[in-house]
């Protein structure tokens, strides 16, 4: 019964920014729960694609520039066309810009506040809708990230758009709570993913992570894509409005 609570046979998922990294080890991990996976890339997520084809889930890939508000009823469009009805929101897909606050740009800052808050937000209010008119309630799970916690350096725009992916999520989940529409998200910490190879790479750096990180390890896709899983399945009714740190315990030490 209770391993029943995890199962996600038949529920359709959209899972933006997953042709790589953490945001593909979602999208498998919940098909390997029993999802479909509506795959929503800028470009063609050819590593996604084989390796959903080779294990025989069921793979819808969708091209979108979010940066552009007005793609998004055409992702909501095509997947309700495909499946029928959507029951997961997977906002994965964001971006991050480096440079001294002291000369950060205004595109720099545009940028990255559009496609990791804005998006995040009009996406899950997209759905939320579709959630309400299909009467089913669902889940949605917003990426955060330990720069919802910390100030980081050199990455003002990132911080501010992490931070308030933590405070939007609270503030969605105070009002489609009562729709049965839970809303929460997960704060990943240092991940061995193609964004953090420079990092891993020098010696010097990859040591003073390690040395924060309780775990002794980086972490790794398949270490979010178990709590995805648990906060799209119905094992997290009742959990609402809560980032979960995924992060060996980074935020502990």
């Amino acid at each position: 019964m209770m391993l029943e609570s995890f199962n996600l046979e038949g529920k359709v998922a959209i899972v933006t920014g997953c042709d790589t990294g953490l945001g593909q080890g979602m999208a498998i991990g919940l098909a390997e729960a029993g999802c479909k996976v509506v795959g929503v890339n800028r470009v063609e997520p050819t590593d996604t694609i084989e390796k959903m084809n080779a294990a025989g889930h069921t793979f819808l890939d969708v091209r979108a520039d979010l940066l552009k508000q007005e793609d998004i009823p055409g992702i909501i469009d095509k997947a309700l066309t495909e499946f029928g009805h959507i029951d997961i929101l997977v906002n994965n897909a964001g971006i991050i810009r480096r440079e001294d606050a002291i000369e950060f740009s205004e595109q720099n800052w545009d940028d990255v506040m559009n496609i990791n808050t804005k998006t995040v937000f009009f996406m899950s209010q997209s759905v939320a809708k579709q959630f309400k008119a299909q009467g089913t309630g669902g889940k949605i799970i917003n990426i955060a990230s330990m720069l919802s916690f910390q100030g980081g350096i050199r990455v003002p725009s990132y911080t501010a758009s992490k931070s308030a992916v933590m405070g939007i999520t609270r503030a969605m989940a105070n009002e489609w709570a009562s729709d049965n529409i839970n809303v929460n998200a997960i704060a990943p910490g240092y991940m061995a993913t193609n964004n953090t190879q420079a990092l891993r790479e020098d010696a010097d750096r990859n040591q003073a992570i390690l040395e924060r990180i309780p775990a002794d390890r980086w972490g790794t896709p398949k270490d979010v894509a178990g709590p995805c899983v648990f906060l799209a399945s119905p094992a997290s009714d009742y959990i609402n409005g809560y980032t979960i740190a995924v992060d060996g315990g980074w935020l502990a030490r």
